[in-house]
């Protein structure tokens, strides 16, 4: 069994009027479990050429209805160089250069992956799917 702990701190000096910090810790653990964790991932580094769009994470039937997290992060370095993330053709964000992002995410059908497109620039994407494992086929 493989332990995946994913940890985010959060913090700022003038934000409010005090200080801020906050900081949160899970496992990462097979679905309906919370003794069992994830065992696979999925790694990629890819350039993603300006004003290209398509599915940086496509769903399957390995992943379909899994426990599945997914990272990724912008690796350029010129801030005014960005990605949009979306799902279903609904943007969920940018990410500029050096932002990163982490969220659970549900493989469920086609119309769930993961689409991303460059502008200003070709951006530096790595990615990473954090799932339960793949089932592979009965044997013919």
């Amino acid at each position: 069994m493989a332990t995946t702990t994913a940890t985010i701190t959060l913090s700022s000096a003038d934000l409010l009027s005090d200080n801020l910090s906050l900081s949160a810790t899970m496992n990462l653990y097979k679905g309906g479990t919370t003794a069992t964790g994830l065992d696979q991932m999925n790694y990629h580094r890819l350039v993603v050429p300006t004003g290209t769009s398509f599915d940086l994470i496509e769903e399957s039937a390995a992943l379909t209805e899994d426990a599945n997290y997914v990272y990724i992060i912008n690796k350029n370095t010129d801030v005014t160089d960005y990605v949009t993330i979306s799902i279903n053709a609904e943007e969920i964000g940018r990410l500029y250069a050096g932002d990163w992002m982490f969220m659970p995410w549900e493989a469920a059908a086609h119309t769930q992956d993961i689409e991303i497109q460059a502008y200003v620039a070709s951006q530096h994407i790595e990615w990473i799917a954090f799932h339960e494992g793949e089932t592979l086929g009965a044997a013919a």
